[in-house]
């Protein structure tokens, strides 16, 4: 994995090459500048011509834990709702 740093800022650049996908970390300053956004764009060209994902994470200003609880709840709910319906079309296929 390599991990870089551009700029005079907390931009941070994973590339994960064994599950071909690079992380953009952007605080929300940074999320925001169309500067910088536009200078990521051939970046994001030439990892894709290499069959890598983008995936760009921006900070927020929602509490990390409360956010992390709610996104866990809801996959755990929905998690639920998947077995329910496959259950139900298990039986109608009865």
């Amino acid at each position: 994995m390599e991990v870089g740093k551009e700029r005079d800022s907390s931009l941070e650049i994973n590339v994960r090459s064994e599950s071909k996908i690079v992380e953009i970390w952007l605080t929300r300053e940074e999320g925001r500048d169309a500067r910088l956004l536009e200078e990521l764009k051939p970046m994001y060209r030439m990892y894709k011509e290499q069959g890598y994902l983008a995936a760009v994470y921006e900070s927020g200003n929602r509490d990390l834990w409360e956010t992390a609880s709610d996104l866990l709840c809801y996959n755990r709910r929905r998690i639920a709702q998947q077995e329910v319906e496959r259950e139900r079309s298990i039986a109608m296929g009865m």
